[in-house]
């Protein structure tokens, strides 16, 4: 074997190696999903049989309902951080009011103030509005939080765009608003995917503000709602890992089929013009 061919295999095992050890927690969950309690404690590590199926049956009735909230704010999110972040975008990037490199410069430092810094102002805002206890009050702070980014990527995304785009549309007599939709939308396509992508990992992984704000059980998303189910299903663990699995189910489709898109968008989208 030659050299290279050795250093090639000695890179391929270690690739393996890390893969396996980053996945394995996973895989854990995966197998643990399908043990009843007996056969958890009796075979730790390696799958046993007979598989018990009924798992997901017990967990789905449970975390259901946490999937339907987490899905309805993840998708108000989308929405109005899309809207909001490609409309700001396009009035920086084409029109460049007075001041807008400033004006970007102070959202980019936003992005440097740790959330936490504005919990207290935020509940109390969410308290007078009497938006606590609601979905509402879920989608705005985590909707203001994403349009920060979104404005970022998209800018850098639209300010590619040629003029000469724009004064063609112009000529065939579109206004800005058919110019937005027909032009501007289209081409800041894989930096939206982007920002979906983002938005909806942040909804999913946000567990301090759902559970400051919420109280009703019926209103708790995915990642409150399995701290609740975990405490009712101590004791079944497969039940508790089938849970598990079924809450990161989305995100691991969405990375599998939108990889490329969000890789894609994220070089686009933060590349520093020359």
């Amino acid at each position: 074997m030659s050299r290279t061919r050795r250093n090639d295999l000695l890179i391929s095992i270690a690739l393996t190696v890390i893969a396996f050890l980053g996945l394995f927690p996973y895989l854990f969950m995966v197998i643990t999903s399908f043990k009843s309690t007996e056969q958890f404690y009796e075979n730790y590590w390696l799958p046993a049989f007979p598989l018990h199926l009924d798992n997901y049956a017990r967990a789905w009735e449970q975390i259901q309902p946490y999937m339907t909230v987490t899905l309805i704010v993840a998708a108000g999110t989308i929405a109005a951080t899309i809207l909001l972040g490609s409309v700001a975008a396009t009035v920086l990037a084409r029109h460049r009011p007075p001041g807008h490199k400033v004006i970007l410069g102070l959202i980019s430092a936003l992005m440097m103030v740790p959330s936490i810094a504005s919990i207290i102002p935020l509940f109390v805002l969410m308290r007078d509005l009497g938006l606590l206890d609601s979905v509402i009050g879920l989608i705005i702070p985590m909707t203001v939080a994403g349009v920060v980014f979104a404005v970022i990527v998209l800018h850098n995304y639209i300010k590619q765009i040629p003029r000469e785009m724009y004064e063609a549309a112009m000529l065939d007599g579109a206004g800005g608003i058919r110019m937005y939709f027909s032009i501007v939308l289209p081409v800041i396509r894989p930096a939206i995917g982007t920002v979906a992508l983002i938005s909806v990992i942040n909804v999913w992984n946000e567990y301090f503000w759902p559970s400051l704000i919420i109280s009703d059980n019926s209103l708790r998303t995915i990642p409150v709602g399995l701290q609740f189910f975990k405490g009712q299903t101590s004791t079944d663990w497969g039940a508790q890992f089938a849970g598990f699995f079924i809450a990161s189910l989305p995100m691991l489709l969405l990375f599998t089929f939108l990889s490329k898109q969000f890789l894609a968008g994220m070089r686009g989208g933060l590349s520093v013009d020359r």
